[in-house]
């Protein structure tokens, strides 16, 4: 059971979240919410309000003074892989390559129950330990793996979504499933899991090449038959990924149309990358409703390309922000901002801090159809909160001492802040971290 969350708990702070999603390139925007030096009031787990620092609540409230640090909502991250916090950080290969020589291995492990339920347990440690609060989540082919991620986060109260990852080919032995075994793995763990305290199912196809076209329709079929649950799976990655759709399967526009086609595209479709698509394709994704999860850094790592962002947001297409852990470097979230500002600046766009932050709490939570729940310090949302120090060590701290307005403020610290400046993690008004 998900442990109880403290009653009546007040943070005192500089709160910072969004009423709605900041103009690209706008500094100034009506849309950022900016209380210095106020009190967040948590009543049963969830926001009840704020009031300013003066105004001490009573004794009513368990008090915990944060004068002069910064409280966000609990970071979101749409694309992440559980059991890849082993191959982090390995040298010298790009997607396909990288796969097969570190990947692979590494998911094999987790057909074992024990080192799944380890892991499970590690990773979501890990997430808490660097401001994530909630997140989408790529276990293995392993229904154990999705079941043992699943309690671990029931145990932490936290909002995770994940499913069992269906692969029925081009995969290596043990890390296939087939298409009627995947089918009943993923109604069982549906009926157990989705919709059980803040947890929901994911239809996880890996990506296009690993799944036979009759997985693909059952995956489909199995999105239609269950309206509430999400998708997840990859897009246009890579160049040579893409040539590979094109071969296997001869018959779809794109890569999109591939999941078009298999009844994979809806308004609960998370696609990881979409670097290499075209305006039809992002047309695809504006009218189906389903977002690109930008994953900036492990683009950057494994070479796969430079994501438009500005153009996505130009078609209309719900773009988010993800750690892709393990070809992303760091689980924090502040530094896939900060490598998503690197990756903009390439196309000579310029990624505010209020863009970025945005994509990571409020519009993330949104594009999921969680925004009742998660992404803001709104009344009635779940107290899914995280504390950070401005600057940590004397660079940062110089920084924020010259800043001359907010937005510099806050871009230094996204830029120059890691997990080290996070001084508290709250989940549902539960002290987690560190």
């Amino acid at each position: 059971m998900p442990h109880l969350p403290a009653q009546r708990l007040a943070l005192r702070g500089d709160l910072l979240d969004f009423t709605g999603a900041p103009e690209w390139g706008a500094t100034e925007s009506p849309l950022v919410r900016y209380r210095p030096d106020h009190w967040l009031l948590i009543d049963s787990g969830r926001i009840v309000g704020a009031q300013p620092g003066a105004q001490t609540p009573d004794n009513t409230w368990a008090h915990h003074d944060h004068t002069g640090r910064i409280i966000l909502p609990g970071f979101i991250d749409t694309h992440v892989h559980s059991p890849q916090l082993d191959v982090i950080a390995s040298y010298g290969t790009e997607l396909l390559d990288w796969l097969n020589t570190y990947t692979f291995p590494a998911e094999q492990r987790y057909a074992d129950a024990d080192e799944a339920t380890a892991g499970a347990a590690r990773f979501l440690d890990a997430l808490l330990a660097h401001g994530t609060t909630s997140a989408m989540v790529f276990p293995t082919v392993h229904k154990v793996s999705a079941d043992t991620l699943f309690a671990a986060a029931q145990s932490r109260g936290m909002r995770l979504i994940t499913g069992k990852v269906l692969m029925d080919r081009h995969a290596p032995d043990g890390l296939r499933d087939d298409v009627a075994q995947a089918e009943r793995d993923c109604l069982d763990l549906i009926q157990r899991w989705h919709g059980t305290d803040r947890l929901a199912y994911a239809v996880t196809v890996r990506f296009a090449p690993t799944s036979t076209p009759e997985q693909l329709a059952m995956a489909g079929a199995l999105c239609q038959a269950h309206p509430g649950v999400y998708m997840q799976t990859h897009v246009a990655e890579n160049r040579e990924e893409v040539r590979w759709v094109r071969e296997l399967f001869p018959e779809a526009r794109s890569y999109l149309d591939v999941y078009a086609r298999a009844g994979l595209l809806n308004e609960r479709s998370v696609l990881a990358h979409g670097i290499w698509l075209d305006d039809v394709d992002r047309a695809a994704l504006r009218d189906s409703g389903a977002q690109i999860a930008h994953c900036p850094s492990s683009n950057l790592f494994l070479g796969s390309g430079l994501f438009d962002w500005r153009t996505a947001e130009a078609a209309c297409a719900a773009v988010s922000v993800a750690s892709d852990v393990g070809g992303g470097t760091s689980l924090c979230q502040l530094k896939s901002l900060a490598d998503a500002y690197k990756v903009q600046a390439m196309a000579g766009q310029r990624l505010t801090a209020w863009k970025a932050l945005h994509a990571v709490t409020l519009g993330a939570a949104e594009a999921l159809q969680l925004a009742d729940e998660i992404g803001s310090l709104e009344p009635g949302r779940m107290a899914d909160v995280c504390v950070w120090d401005w600057a940590v060590g004397p660079v940062a701290q110089r920084r924020l001492a010259v800043a001359r307005d907010l937005h510099e403020k806050v871009f230094a610290w996204m830029t120059l802040g890691d997990e080290r400046n996070l001084v508290a993690t709250y989940v549902a008004g539960r002290h987690m971290q560190p």
